[in-house]
């Protein structure tokens, strides 16, 4: 098991939100790291020294020196250590879309030699590692799993846009197929986490930690979504609700809102679904689903409501929505629920702007079919909706949100950035 007794020469398998902080950090440790991605734009563009997923500063990039960036598979063969960090998505019907999971083993499975180890930090239900995963790499390479190579799962953990809560400082989950790789992995992600390690006793129990860490957050957003249209209906304004129950030691504050991106709205869909597959049918945690998922055509109902009390007409009215991202102050447009809100607005055949300067547009028409405008114009819209807090649209203010309304139109603050009397609605 020569990984264990020399220098491991480490390649990281994805170089997204996930991949890049960990190979950046790995390369202060270790003198041989590769980056790894099939995105040839990708890869030419960390060569160059930016991340365009803002999670490394070009500073940090620039001082990066034994980290080298590839696109070349063949480079592979050099490792001895592979940490795989490629997303887990799900399809259109919820389930579980494990294709990069699957090409990236079998691609390994290609270059994986006797005594290497094969780390995976990808979101996946309990099992899909030794199920899916390490089978794959037995056929490609003809090597047998825990005699000719070995296996170690760590869920990452990384919050993107978030600058405080990073790599280093959120104590890592570790494991391996054998104690002495659970001992191994161990040690080479506390080389480089300052807040420490938590050996897990297996694969699967490292598995199903992460994917019920979202799943609990998930939940909880879910029953204050749930409380809003509640106080919604009773003229309550949920925030200040919120603030007199969070006066009680172990009230847990959550906000309202949309549930988007890559990990929370997903990762519950992948415990329902091996949940179901061994014959138990989850009920709380699909109910906290329909509900998180619902919440941008609510938004834009609610919307709908109030301009008609507004006697604005809703056929062709305009309105503008500030913010495309999942979160604030965050690039990531991966599954953002703002999408949702655009088409309910379009159904009713309003004409729908859509505003945010932290989202890249070639990506956001791509993805979404959406044109971004790149600039704002005032007395033109008969409603606008905050719908991500910017730091830069929650400085706005009140009065330059409404300075982009006619005479008569609604402010709809989605995130509670403004005072309840400043907004028209409030989620």
């Amino acid at each position: 098991m020569n990984s264990f007794n020399q220098s491991p020469k480490i390649a990281i398998i994805g170089l997204g939100y996930v991949g890049l902080p960990l190979a950046v950090e790995l390369s202060k440790k270790y003198e041989n790291v590769l980056g790894f991605d099939i995105n040839s734009s990708r890869v030419n563009e960390l060569r160059n020294g930016h991340d365009s997923t803002l999670e490394v500063s070009d500073e940090a990039l620039s001082a990066a020196a034994s980290l080298r960036f590839s696109d070349d598979k063949s480079e592979l063969a050099q490792s001895t250590v592979y940490i795989v960090t490629v997303p887990t998505p799900i399809d259109e019907s919820n389930r579980p879309d494990l294709t990069p999971l699957r090409k990236a083993s079998e691609m390994l499975g290609a270059f994986i030699k006797k005594g290497d180890v094969v780390i995976y930090e990808s979101t996946v239900y309990p099992g899909a590692t030794e199920e899916v995963c390490l089978p794959l790499i037995e056929k490609v390479s003809g090597l047998k799993f825990n005699t000719d190579f070995y296996a170690g799962y760590s869920p990452e953990r990384i919050n993107p846009g978030d600058k405080v809560n990073t790599l280093t400082k959120i104590t890592k989950i570790t494991s391996g197929s054998t104690p002495e790789v659970a001992d191994f992995v161990d040690a080479l992600y506390g080389s480089i986490v300052e807040a420490g390690t938590h050996k897990a006793s297996s694969l699967k129990v490292a598995e199903a930690a992460k994917v019920i860490e979202n799943t609990q957050r998930d939940l909880n957003i879910a029953i204050i979504n749930e409380f809003a249209k509640i106080f919604n209906r009773l003229g309550i304004d949920t925030e200040e609700v919120l603030n007199a129950a969070g006066t009680k030691w172990n009230f847990l504050k959550f906000k309202p809102g949309l549930v988007g991106g890559h990990c929370i709205s997903v990762d519950p869909y992948y415990l329902t679904h091996k949940a179901q597959e061994v014959g138990y049918r989850p009920e709380v945690i699909l109910a906290g689903r329909r509900i998180n998922d619902g919440m941008g055509e609510y938004v834009a109902t609610q919307l709908v409501k109030k301009l008609a009390s507004k006697k604005i007409h809703i056929d062709e009215a305009k309105v503008l929505i500030l913010g495309f991202t999942f979160k604030g102050d965050c690039p990531d447009v991966r599954n953002t629920k703002i999408i949702d809100i655009v088409k309910e607005l379009k159904d009713f055949n309003m004409s729908v702007d859509v505003y945010d300067d932290w989202a890249n547009p070639a990506e956001v028409k791509h993805e979404y079919g959406i044109d971004l405008i790149n600039e704002l114009e005032e007395g033109k819209y008969d409603g606008i909706v905050l719908a991500v807090d910017h730091s830069e649209l929650k400085e706005m203010g009140e009065k330059k949100l409404r300075s982009f309304g006619k005479e008569s139109h609604v402010l709809y603050d989605v995130k509670h950035v403004l005072k309840p009397s400043e907004a028209d609605i409030r989620l």
